[in-house]
């Protein structure tokens, strides 16, 4: 799958790449909207990501030129926005058929997940991964401990993503770490997700620079639990972009 990404900063393209790679893509990079344009019947790109901040008036002549040929089923088209991107430019973009709208401040985990769910709505995607994973941000109520079967220790930290399939997250003390080897198999192991715990067995994934765990076991109620939990994350973030 061939994602065509148009944009000037070097600083995005490599967060968009380093985001973007579990999902399968081979990435094209342009600098310049025509010559993009000239070369687009020769890639063929499963999807377009162009930045709407660089290119304030050429990415309107993109869409219009992809619509003409492509559906938005055949060729999703991401607009990547500044901070001057207005509602009326949004009005416009999705009236030309563009497929989403992202902040460029891919800096921001909330903004990498509306990217990649964006990617998946409209693509069947290959993912590497299996399953979406959520980023976890802020207030949210979830929390992780573990017992090192060699020493009996106990490792806990700060939760980064959480998905059907595992759970990555930043440990308090790296000391705590030094036993444990990849595909080591964890029994003991705590995860609190809103007001409810379960208790995975995972597999050591990795353990650095971040500690990523693979559920191996999880009880029938305990999948459920985390299931429901993360189905309800999207409507978690709305209440808090918009509290009633």
């Amino acid at each position: 799958m061939k994602l065509l990404v148009i944009l000037g900063s070097d600083d995005i393209l490599n967060l968009i790449s380093q985001n973007i790679k579990p999902l399968g893509f081979d990435l094209i990079r342009y600098q310049y909207v025509l010559k993009a344009m000239d070369n687009i019947e020769e890639i063929e790109p499963s999807t377009i990501i162009i930045s709407a901040k660089d290119f304030p008036r050429h990415w309107k002549t993109l869409v219009q030129f992809v619509r003409y040929t492509h559906s938005k089923t055949e060729c999703p088209i991401i607009i990547l926005k500044g901070p001057n991107f207005s509602l009326e430019d949004a009005s416009k973009a999705f009236y030309m058929g563009v497929s989403g709208i992202v902040s460029e401040d891919l800096t921001r985990p909330s903004e990498v997940d509306q990217l990649q769910r964006l990617l998946s709505r409209y693509l069947l995607l290959e993912e590497k991964r299996k399953t979406n994973r959520y980023h976890v941000e802020g207030s949210r109520e979830v929390g992780v401990c573990v017992v090192n079967p060699v020493n009996k220790s106990l490792i806990n930290g700060q939760v980064k993503t959480l998905s059907v399939s595992g759970i990555s997250f930043s440990p308090d003390r790296t000391s705590s770490l030094d036993s444990l080897k990849e595909n080591m198999e964890l029994s003991e192991c705590s995860l609190r997700i809103g007001e409810d715990f379960i208790t995975p067995i995972c597999r050591v994934a990795r353990t650095d620079p971040d500690m990523s765990l693979e559920f191996i076991f999880l009880h029938d109620m305990d999948r459920i639990l985390l299931d429901n939990y993360l189905e309800a994350l999207p409507l978690q973030e709305l209440k808090t972009k918009h509290p009633e």
